[in-house]
């Protein structure tokens, strides 16, 4: 009985020393704060583990009770490699916090944006110049890179979706060039399967390079339809698209800002004042908008149009009234013309 009723004491004050133990290790251990004095970047490779980082820290001076941190680590099951990458380290932040952050993987993120209308020559100068991504695409051709995608042969013109991606340093420029192609196929594969009957496209890719045009022609969101219909009706009728950004974008790197009527005659894959139909590929990046445009255009007679020097259009079902139209918002241009529409005014600070 004496050693059944000291085995019973002797049981409970390990139970009790424990307990002090887990409460000191609260109090003092994990919610201490971190000793820095301003915001700190903390990398962390592949496959590391809290005990060499946790003992890199103490050694710093960033906390105390390294050991104590890694029984506690080891206490509540973690046992998996930390998320590679960068955490972001904030005066005041208690040891308890970076636990939470390296078992939720909470790496800091960095962001590029590619805009709609851009060309690939764009996307691929943005790509350029994020420090944090992995450039491994500064020689290759656009040829190959499209390879590397698995897209061998297809032009990378409008291949790829304008948003912002999210990205974590290490990863590489391809990488973001992965997600964007995988994000276009998806959303133009989603409005392809809704289309509307009777368009004059015979794949899918037919629309993304209608879809480009209507992205360069306007900035205006319910003008898009009622261009994709312009555009249809003249495919419709055998009519020369006869649309600039086609013969911008032909003329590459010879542009200077004008088009001249010798630009206009002169023969290109895209002039569109010349060839037939649509031109080889896109011309740029587009968003789900245009290609939803592209695919359901608004019913109507007009077949021409012209930009009004605010951003918006004024479309016409004759030449004569397109005549006067031109006329009107093109030999007469105001000082204020604009041939897009006219940025929202800043907040007021």
């Amino acid at each position: 009985m004496r050693k059944l009723t000291i085995a019973f004491f002797s049981s409970c004050l390990f139970v009790l020393m424990a307990v002090a133990l887990l409460f000191w290790m609260q109090r003092e251990v994990l919610e201490q704060p971190l000793q820095i004095d301003s915001e700190q970047v903390l990398a962390v490779p592949a496959g590391s583990t809290p005990n060499g980082l946790l003992l890199q820290l103490e050694q710093q001076g960033a906390l105390r009770g390294a050991f104590w941190l890694r029984l506690s680590w080891r206490l509540q099951g973690y046992s998996q490699p930390l998320h590679a990458g960068e955490y972001q380290l904030t005066e005041g932040m208690k040891v308890a916090q970076l636990l939470e952050k390296w078992r939720s993987g909470d790496v800091l993120q960095y962001r590029v944006t590619l805009v709609e209308g851009w060309n690939f020559r764009q996307v691929r100068s943005a790509l350029a110049q994020q420090e944090e991504l992995q450039q491994t695409l500064g020689e290759v051709s656009d040829s190959e890179l499209m390879r590397q995608l698995g897209q061998a042969n297809v032009h990378p013109e409008g291949r790829f979706f304008p948003d912002t991606y999210n990205f974590v340093r290490g990863q590489s420029d391809l990488d973001i060039l992965r997600q964007a192609n995988q994000r276009l196929q998806k959303v133009l594969a989603e409005e392809w399967a809704t289309r509307a009957e009777n368009l004059p496209y015979r794949t899918a890719d037919e629309a993304l390079v209608m879809a480009s045009i209507i992205e360069k022609e306007t900035g205006v969101a319910h003008e898009r339809d009622e261009i994709a219909g312009v555009f249809i009706r003249r495919l419709g009728i055998g009519m020369l698209l006869q649309t600039d950004p086609t013969v911008i974008y032909g003329m590459g790197e010879g542009y200077s800002g004008k088009i001249t009527r010798a630009d206009l005659r002169r023969p290109t894959p895209y002039n569109t004042y010349v060839i037939a139909g649509l031109p080889p590929t896109p011309i740029a990046m587009v968003g789900r908008e245009a290609i939803h445009a592209a695919l359901h255009p608004k019913p109507g007679k007009s077949l021409y149009f012209v930009a009004r020097g605010d951003g918006s259009h004024v479309f016409s079902n004759s030449l004569a009234e397109h005549n006067k139209a031109v006329r009107e918002y093109q030999l007469k241009r105001r000082a204020d013309y604009r041939s897009s529409p006219a940025p929202a005014p800043a907040a007021a600070q």
